[in-house]
């Protein structure tokens, strides 16, 4: 279970990071900056759903879990858009007490998805037989890993 809820975290810092662009108003280079981070969330985005299907298949689900499934994967989709940011010049506005109340109105966003995401998780997995839910904790400790969860504790 512990590990599900890790993948869960970094799943929730994934989504949160990947719309953590501020917008720009230079030129030159960083002109492309929205441009290259709204190809970096289609990749993302098409990477996800790769996963998803990567794992529906290996959890060779029964007719009766159908539905659960499309639950669980309609919830674990990523946004659209990422979450909203000010861009940087409305930042340097801001006292420090504003930019901290911007940040943990961020961070509220975040844990709602992240709740979201839980929630769908615990329910689907409620669903699954003993070996499914083998599989799928492998699966969501194998995407922790690749993400940087506990590769990350032998890389520094």
């Amino acid at each position: 279970m512990k590990s599900l809820r890790t993948s869960l975290i970094a799943t929730s810092v994934l989504l949160g990071l990947s719309g953590f662009a501020f917008a720009q108003t230079a030129s030159g280079p960083e002109a492309s900056r929205p441009h290259r981070m709204e190809n970096m969330r289609e990749h993302m985005g098409q990477r996800h759903t790769q996963h998803l299907a990567e794992l529906k298949s290996k959890l060779k689900l029964q007719s009766s879990q159908e539905s659960a499934w499309t639950t669980f994967e309609q919830a674990m989709q990523m946004p659209k858009e990422g979450l909203a940011h000010p861009d940087h010049a409305t930042l340097e506005k801001m006292t420090t007490p504003e930019r901290l109340d911007q940040m943990q109105a961020h961070k509220a966003q975040m844990d709602a998805r992240m709740q979201k995401h839980a929630e769908a998780t615990k329910s689907f997995y409620a669903t699954l037989n003993a070996d499914q839910k083998k599989v799928f904790d492998t699966e969501t400790a194998r995407s922790m890993h690749q993400m940087g969860g506990e590769g990350q504790k032998h890389r520094h």
